[in-house]
């Protein structure tokens, strides 16, 4: 499937829950925020699939930047966002990506470098095609790999983020959700 920014965008609001999610976002005033992740991608494997396009989201990720390092900032953020968002019935994920460095190698046990701006977030997805994000308020998709990943079903590694066996067990998790999408396990592998 050849997929365009615009196709892309077309498809991901065939899910109410991301045209909720991008017409209020605007309202929390967050520097630099974006929906990103697999309410974006996963709507467009739904739809080659003619799948609901919510089939299979775990959760909707929004990220944004606040040089405020504190954790009872990013926790008031937490809660507005919880309070905005509580009648969708999802989960909805916010993180200031200032602040990642700070627990990352807690929670994944290794080191995540300090990251300058929602963009640098989305560029550490283990998957590379999966580096997705979209600004509510502009329209604007970021994708530094492009999208021809997500529309031929191809989980490759990510050139900034190698993690070998992160990326396999994420890529995995896909698959079972997804049996089509096809795993390439090393970043420089072609595709033919």
């Amino acid at each position: 499937m050849l997929l365009t920014p615009e196709v892309l965008v077309g498809i991901a609001m065939t899910n109410p829950v991301n045209v909720q999610i991008a017409s209020r976002l605007p309202s929390l005033g967050l520097s630099q925020c974006m929906l990103t992740a697999g309410c974006l991608f996963q709507a467009v494997w739904n739809y080659q699939l003619d799948l609901p396009p919510a089939s299979g989201v775990k959760d909707y990720d929004i990220f944004y930047f606040d040089s405020d390092l504190s954790w009872e900032a990013e926790n008031e953020v937490i809660l507005e966002t919880q309070q905005l968002f509580k009648d969708l019935g999802v989960k909805v994920d916010i993180k200031n990506q200032a602040r990642v460095h700070l627990w990352y190698g807690e929670r994944f046990g290794r080191p995540c470098p300090r990251l300058e701006s929602t963009r640098d977030g989305v560029d550490r997805y283990l998957v590379a095609g999966t580096c997705i994000g979209l600004d509510p308020e502009t329209g604007e998709v970021y994708a530094p790999y492009g999208l021809d990943d997500v529309g031929r079903g191809v989980l490759r590694p990510n050139p900034q983020n190698l993690q070998p066996d992160l990326f396999v067990h994420k890529a995995r998790s896909y698959q079972e959700r997804w049996p089509w999408l096809r795993i390439l396990e090393s970043s420089s592998q072609g595709d033919g």
